[in-house]
């Protein structure tokens, strides 16, 4: 079998979010005005860069300015300036309260703020860091950290080419060895390769578990006598409970299209609630569907996201490495925004490593200055204002936990004098099916509501059939032996690509179905089984959704 080579950098940037783009940008523009060369590699397991990238999106510019202060005016993304919020509290399947702007919390609000597609925003900053001359390898996915004793010294990419019982095939090619003098780990939201580092440098000890949601996003053209550009719409309720944390959004663009999505806090206790089919319903309550008909739907995705804020920030450095953006969790809950903070933190982490490699053999192994400057930036400030707002929803439910949140925020200003926790982990909020009413969900219309697979379509998602299972379960038996009777295995629902069946089996019995190649890298799955047994690994570089501009 071929070993596998290896490239030596001075950097590398494992995942092409805004948070690496900004990193590799950063670490670039500070190398050119100090007239150093600097050989770095981003390495981003999607096809190219933004195949990966879902997000709602209203970006908050406070980083991208700092980033390029030109951007507007010099070939940015595209953009639409906010031009107004509405939140809406759904009641029921036909009820609906405007919220008055007065009780909207402010970091809600989005006067000067932009609607973006994360996916082009991206591919933006792409072009960016070319031309800053980063080494950018799209389609290879970093699939283990390297060491040298205690050390981080890089990443390796998969292997290319394993059929399914993890044999060579006639195309095999083995992985890359990137190595570097310091790593930046930003794959995003529970990042495998930041849970492993996480694990093995007991980053989180001390801390508040990280909470997540599942965000569920469609795009669509509308009819123009329904569009009204740069509008920002988000509501609470309906159809989530009041003990269901979560909310919808949507986003009037640019070219008669909106940007709409569903997100649904992984605390959910409800074992038999579905997050795709919330979202389905959600479309046709009136308040939603007035804007959607007559449009068609175009696009469709879903992602996990950060919901722990400041309690759940993990230790950020540790020999040769780094973590920053949403790989730490440094989402802002309070303002449904967390990529101007991953592309600050991105940046904040290039720094370190600039100035460290300013120092030669001197160089120290942990970058101690990272979390320094972090504490001492505005992304730290956002977050200790907005570090009760998610406990607030999960100790008070969505309707008081609203209203605690508009007087914290509005009256105190994120600054009441006590800090809230949320202890409990996602996971081990299920109740027994048993103990849970269960939901029937309607069957989609075709019109404004859809089926899994026909959205999974969508998605462009594709993935070579004969590789490596890349859902590993630690225990095959424990799906059916235990989840399905305590859960009625709820992975058939959390899911929200079909990926998990419980099947007949034709020797009898049950059996649980992995349809690997349906799976869109939520990482949902690997956050909310009740057993903790399905663990989420990069399955061959270039696989998996290709969206056009999510």
């Amino acid at each position: 079998m071929s070993e596998r080579e290896s490239m030596d950098f001075d950097l590398v940037i494992v995942g092409a979010g805004p948070c690496g783009l900004a990193a590799a940008c950063r670490v670039m523009q500070l190398a050119a005005d100090s007239g150093q060369e600097l050989n770095v590699c981003l390495v981003e397991k999607g096809s190219e860069i933004g195949a990966h990238i879902m997000s709602g999106a209203v970006l908050d510019p406070a980083a991208i300015d700092e980033l390029f202060p030109d951007w507007r005016d010099a070939g940015g993304p595209p953009k639409v300036a906010v031009t107004g919020d509405e939140f809406h509290y759904l009641t029921s399947a036909s009820g609906a309260i405007r919220v008055p702007d007065f009780f909207v919390p402010k970091p809600a609000r989005n006067h000067g703020n932009y609607i973006v597609s994360l996916g082009e925003t991206c591919r933006w900053l792409g072009e960016q860091a070319e031309n800053l001359g980063v080494n950018i390898f799209p389609g290879f996915a970093a699939a283990e950290v390297l060491y040298e004793g205690d050390r981080v010294v890089g990443i390796a990419t998969g292997d290319m080419g394993r059929g399914e019982d993890g044999e060579p095939k006639a195309s095999f090619e083995p992985g890359y060895e990137l190595r570097a003098r310091y790593t930046i780990f930003a794959e995003g939201c529970r990042g495998s390769l930041g849970k492993s580092l996480m694990e093995r440098f007991e980053l989180r000890n001390g801390v508040d578990p990280q909470h997540y949601g599942i965000g569920l996003k469609e795009i669509w053209t509308i009819d123009p006598a329904n569009h009204r550009e740069g509008t920002v719409v988000h509501s609470l309720g309906w159809p989530l409970d009041n003990a269901t944390e979560g909310g919808g959004f949507l986003y009037h663009a640019r070219d008669n299209q909106v940007y709409l999505g569903l997100i649904v806090a992984l605390n959910y206790h409800n074992p038999h609630l579905s997050p795709f089919h919330e979202f389905q319903r959600w479309k046709h309550h009136p308040v939603i569907a007035k804007t959607l008909a007559g449009g068609k739907r175009i696009s469709y995705g879903a992602r996990a996201l950060n919901k722990g804020g400041l309690q759940s920030l993990p230790k950020l450095v540790f020999p040769g490495g780094l973590l920053a953006g949403c790989e730490a969790g440094f989402l802002n809950g309070a303002k449904i925004k967390g990529n101007h903070t991953a592309m600050m933190t991105g940046m904040l982490a290039a720094e370190a490593v600039f100035a460290a490699l300013s120092q030669g053999d001197d160089a120290p192994a942990v970058l101690s200055d990272y979390p320094v400057a972090v504490e001492n930036s505005w992304v730290r400030d956002e977050l200790y204002r907005a570090r009760n707002f998610g406990p607030a929803q999960k100790k008070f439910g969505t309707f008081f936990g609203s209203a605690f949140t508009w007087l914290d925020q509005n009256i105190f200003g994120g600054k009441l004098p006590f800090t809230l926790r949320a202890t409990p982990e996602d996971h081990a909020a299920l109740l027994p099916a048993d103990q849970a009413k269960p939901i029937d969900y309607p069957k989609p219309d075709g019109v404004l509501s859809f089926d899994r697979l026909s959205s999974v379509y969508l998605s462009s998602t594709n993935h070579e059939e004969d590789q490596p299972c890349h859902l590993q379960l630690a225990d095959p038996a424990l799906p059916i032996r235990e989840n399905l009777p305590k859960f009625d295995e709820p992975a058939q629902r959390y899911c929200p690509a079909g990926v998990y069946e419980v099947v007949d089996d034709p020797a009898g019995g049950k059996r649980f179905q992995i349809n690997a190649q349906n799976c869109v890298h939520c990482k949902t799955c690997d956050i909310k089984d009740p057993a903790q047994n399905i663990n989420w690994v990069v399955p061959e570089g270039g696989g998996g959704p290709n969206y056009a501009g999510m």
